[in-house]
């Protein structure tokens, strides 16, 4: 279980016992998404204070700057009758006309959309944005532009996947300037971006009612 954003807070300026300390370093070493986010937090530099052990280190600079390895957007939202309510999210999410890193939206304590959001988070030479339309606390619409992370023109040829329970439900080529999943059920889905030789990122979305 990933830790909530008290527990990151806490973690980050010494005051969980030695035994959630612990034990949060030992998660960090085994998951991505939570390295890429104690990566942030200390800005690449262990606090003067904070013993970080080796390991972890070496870990978070595999997962945050793989050379061959997909890097994970993770989405988990609540759909409700007339809302979207964010749960976690590890990128940056449109509010108005910008773009605002997730934990500082978290931290304004801004979490419910009307209809849509969308969540953008750049990887290795690509920008991808994803956004979740609301189709009344059931169903949504799943679009995902993948864009060169320079350039800022669409990729194509990706491949882009939707998949459950190990199985793939649709894949489309990125041949026009978005990719859109409608009517998907709530629940829990990967997203692989693909090109012909591998795997270049992963979404998982977890879409709660």
């Amino acid at each position: 279980m990933h830790p909530d954003e008290e527990a990151w807070v806490c973690f980050f300026e010494d005051r969980l016992s030695v035994q959630e300390s612990e034990r949060i370093k030992a998660h960090l070493i085994s998951c991505e998404v939570c390295a890429e986010i104690f990566a942030i937090g200390i800005g690449w530099k262990a606090a003067p204070d904070k013993k970080v052990p080796e390991e972890l280190i070496a870990r978070i600079k595999k997962s945050v700057m793989p050379e061959n390895k997909v890097s994970i957007l993770e989405i988990i939202l609540r759909l409700k009758e007339e809302a979207l309510e964010i749960l976690n999210a590890t990128g940056d999410v449109l509010v108005g006309q910008e773009f605002v890193p997730a934990p500082i939206l978290r931290s304004r304590q801004i979490k419910d959309f009307k209809d849509e959001v969308t969540i953008l988070k750049d990887f290795q030479d690509i920008r991808v944005e994803v956004k979740i339309e609301n189709k009344g606390a059931q169903s949504f619409d799943l679009i995902i532009i993948v864009k060169d992370k320079q350039a800022h023109r669409v990729i194509k040829d990706l491949r882009v996947t939707l998949i459950k329970d190990n199985l793939e439900l649709e894949s489309y080529l990125t041949d026009l300037s978005s990719i859109t999943f409608e009517n998907v059920l709530v629940g829990k889905y990967i997203v692989e971006i693909s090109n012909i030789e591998n795997k270049i990122a992963a979404i998982i979305l977890d879409i709660k009612k």
